[in-house]
């Protein structure tokens, strides 16, 4: 099982940009899903969640900006990042809850990261 983002890249302040999550493998099913960033020198910090029936909630942040969703006909996720900042440059990780094919455990999976970079 695999995760893959994309979407990442360089944009001036107030601008948008679309992260995508994409999950591959032997899949039997996903249940939570999120997006996290890590800055230079801090910490990682969960950004926005989203659980399988598509309850949502975010960073206090990032509310009003930030919009997560999922496909789940696609095993995929989505973060629409408005009104970016400055300060929302980060590497962003996506992270889920996994159940492989066959298997009956659960198992946290993470994204290689994508880079996040706003600046005029």
């Amino acid at each position: 099982v695999q995760l893959v983002e994309s979407g990442g890249g360089l944009v001036q302040p107030g601008g948008s940009l679309r992260l995508s999550c994409a999950a591959s493998g032997s899949i039997f099913s996903i249940n939570d899903m999120g997006w996290y960033r890590q800055a230079p020198g801090k910490q990682r910090e969960l950004v926005a969640a989203i659980t399988s029936d598509g309850r949502t909630n975010y960073a206090n942040s990032v509310k009003g900006r930030f919009t997560i969703s999922r496909d789940n006909a696609k095993n995929t996720m989505y973060l629409q990042m408005d009104s970016l900042k400055s300060e929302d440059t980060a590497v962003y990780y996506c992270n889920a809850k996994i159940r492989p094919s066959g298997s009956i455990r659960w198992d946290a999976s993470w994204g290689q990261g994508t880079q996040v970079t706003v600046s005029s």
